[in-house]
């Protein structure tokens, strides 16, 4: 554990820049863990894993105003930051990078970043412009820190594959690190917002997963060999539910394009509620015909 003496916080760009170019001068290995605070179990484990491959893991909290539609959570969205800077001093992390809006976004900013075809399906079918806004932050955040690892969750699935292709066709100079979901007892996946739900609304919420696992079952044991079955039988099992389904869907774990024989599907839904939209993925290989 660290102590509350040894964390540094950096607000500045620049001084984000010299710092990790100081520190890689002296031979040290850079993480960055890319988050809008609210921290959780979830975030402790991609700081853990960064722990273990880096000497500097570099925390970034930045709530993103590019990836909130008009009508989302940004101005709503939880921002405890006290609570967050005692998690971080706990978890070990080095320094926690604090960007400020005005600095990243100045007001005659005009650039953004796309990866386009990748943005289009699932959560970019949902949210519009959304992935431009992950896209530029995390370019923006990898020029500023520039880490030798990017630690991402599977959580969110499509951001990561997002975020592997920004880093591959741009050229960056990082290892994209993706960690598996962390869970809530039930098997809810931990997430900031999951603080919004109502008691009613956090107990049904379990089923999302099991859901998932079910028709990951099904697929894996041959019963289901077609990804549209696999859809239907997500988007019935949770038509009942007290809310409204965006997507349930079954698609290549790597490209999103259309799930086909021998490769990995990702199961993937998003559902809405009253006052959270929840999103689940698992990837799961199809048993081959014959056998």
């Amino acid at each position: 554990m660290k102590n509350t003496a040894t964390i540094k916080v950096i607000k500045g760009i620049a001084e984000m820049r010299r710092f990790s170019q100081e520190a890689r001068k002296r031979g040290a290995k850079i993480a960055l863990v890319p988050t809008m605070g609210a921290l959780h179990e979830g975030h402790l484990a991609l700081i853990s894993a960064a722990r273990q491959k880096a000497n500097v893991v570099v925390v970034s909290i930045f709530v993103n105003p590019l990836q909130f539609g008009p009508t989302e959570d940004y101005t709503r969205y939880p921002r405890p930051m006290r609570r967050d800077l005692a998690i971080l001093r706990a978890a070990g992390s080095d320094v926690l990078y604090l960007p400020d809006a005005r600095r990243l976004y100045p007001p005659d900013y005009e650039t953004r970043v796309s990866v386009l075809r990748l943005r289009e399906p699932l959560d970019g079918a949902s949210r519009p412009g959304h992935f431009d806004g992950v896209a530029t932050v995390v370019a923006k955040l990898l020029i500023g820190v520039e880490p030798d690892r990017l630690y991402l969750g599977q959580k969110d699935a499509q951001q990561a594959v997002v975020l592997r292709r920004l880093v591959r066709d741009l050229d960056f100079a990082v290892r994209v690190v993706v960690c598996p979901t962390i869970r809530e007892r039930d098997g809810l996946a931990t997430s900031s917002r999951n603080a919004y739900l109502s008691p009613v609304e956090r107990a049904w919420a379990p089923i999302l997963y099991a859901v998932l696992r079910d028709a990951a079952a099904r697929v894996r044991s041959g019963e289901i060999g077609d990804p549209h079955r696999a859809e239907a039988l997500m988007r019935r099992r949770l038509s009942a539910g007290p809310g409204r389904l965006d997507y349930a869907a079954a698609v290549d774990s790597e490209n999103l394009g259309p799930a086909a024989p021998g490769r990995p599907w990702l199961l993937a839904v998003a559902y809405r509620l009253s006052s959270a939209r929840l999103i689940d993925n698992v990837i799961v290989r199809p048993r081959r015909r014959g056998r």
